[in-house]
């Protein structure tokens, strides 16, 4: 996570298991009126969303963020678009990668910084079945291997 993040709100765990991360960008989002309060109380799910360039924008995608409980007729739609805030190079330049075979861009956590939301995005590479199956048995070989070394310290 970025230097100066602060707390994280959600995350998409789902994200690191079903694809390999090669590089994070952290964006800014443009919500309505309840939305932050929110996102604030945590009120947010980031499962199956995704985020997409159309005209030269940054759009996220089926991004859940429920309606605030106080808010009466001022609530918004809960899985409306949002329009993520990048620099103009940046977006060129995850254009021109999405377009490749393969990329897509997934959004890993939202957190609050001085007070404002942000959306960590990942520059995703889809993982095949294989991949998936090494990678579970990697984390199980580990655990083993930590919870024997615990056990050795004990005696």
């Amino acid at each position: 996570m970025p230097k100066g993040a602060g707390k994280v709100i959600a995350q998409n765990k789902k994200a690191y298991h079903d694809y390999f991360i090669e590089d994070t960008y952290e964006a800014g989002i443009v919500l309505q009126g309840t939305e932050i309060k929110s996102i604030r109380a945590g009120r947010v799910n980031l499962k199956d969303s995704y985020a997409k360039v159309e005209k030269g924008e940054l759009f996220l995608h089926n991004m859940h963020i429920s309606p605030y409980e106080q808010g009466n007729r001022y609530n918004h739609d809960p899985l409306r678009t949002r329009k993520l805030l990048l620099h103009k190079k940046e977006i060129v330049k995850l254009l021109g990668i999405t377009k490749e075979q393969g990329y897509s861009l997934v959004p890993l956590k939202i957190y609050l910084k001085n007070g404002y939301a942000k959306v960590l995005i990942g520059l995703a590479k889809g993982k095949k079945n294989y991949d998936k199956r090494e990678d579970l048995k990697q984390k199980e070989a580990k655990r083993d291997i930590e919870r024997a070394f615990r056990e050795r310290q004990k005696m």
